[in-house]
């Protein structure tokens, strides 16, 4: 497993950092070769129109999609990347639609409107921060809620995919990076080291 995070906008350092408190130490992706070389692939929070544009503009829209479906990547996005995985709502900018959910964007309200709140994630209180956060308006039957902000989910998984809406890289709790970690896509699973 080699893991990365898209560096080309956004919060891409405290993901790294997080990772490397985990022991992995991961790649900052800035290009469709070092996008090549990883199994694992962080979608930062930051603003998901402009990181639309520069995974097109750096040739990296299409190869992600495609590694994805071929099974040689895993992926996790976090507020603006989670919008990205996701499906659109009608608004802007166009979506990977690799998670099957529908996410409005600044769902939460603005930057002075973001807020921590403590949550049951995966089975234990985490302090969550929601940072011009995204709402999961819907899933799909194929994706499974890990957390909720009262009805609306907030950390949904499907296969080969970890989505957040808050910033579990702004805390000091490893649980969601390491659940990250754990994904596998069917390609990876099947390989023998």
């Amino acid at each position: 497993m080699q893991a990365g995070v898209l560096a080309l906008q956004g919060g891409f350092e405290p993901h790294v950092a997080m990772l490397a408190r985990l022991g992995v130490r991961a790649r900052e992706v800035r290009s469709v070769e070092a996008l090549r070389e990883v199994t694992h692939l962080v979608l930062p929070g930051g603003e998901s129109t402009t990181l639309h544009h520069l995974l097109g503009l750096f040739g990296m829209w299409d190869e992600l999609r495609e590694r994805h479906h071929a099974g040689k990547l895993a992926l996790f996005g976090t507020c603006a990347g989670a919008i990205l995985l996701g499906r659109g709502d009608g608004e802007r900018p166009p979506r990977l639609e690799l998670l099957d959910a529908v996410l409005a964007r600044n769902a939460y309200g603005r930057q002075v409107d973001s807020f921590t709140r403590e949550l049951d994630v995966l089975g234990q209180p985490m302090a969550c921060t929601f940072i011009r956060a995204p709402r999961i308006v819907s899933v799909g039957p194929d994706v499974r809620v890990l957390a909720r902000l009262g009805d609306d989910p907030v950390l949904v998984e499907a296969k080969g995919v970890l989505a957040a809406t808050f910033h579990p890289e702004l805390g000091h709790d490893p649980r969601v990076h390491e659940r990250f970690l754990a994904l596998e896509t069917a390609q990876l699973s099947t390989q023998t080291p």
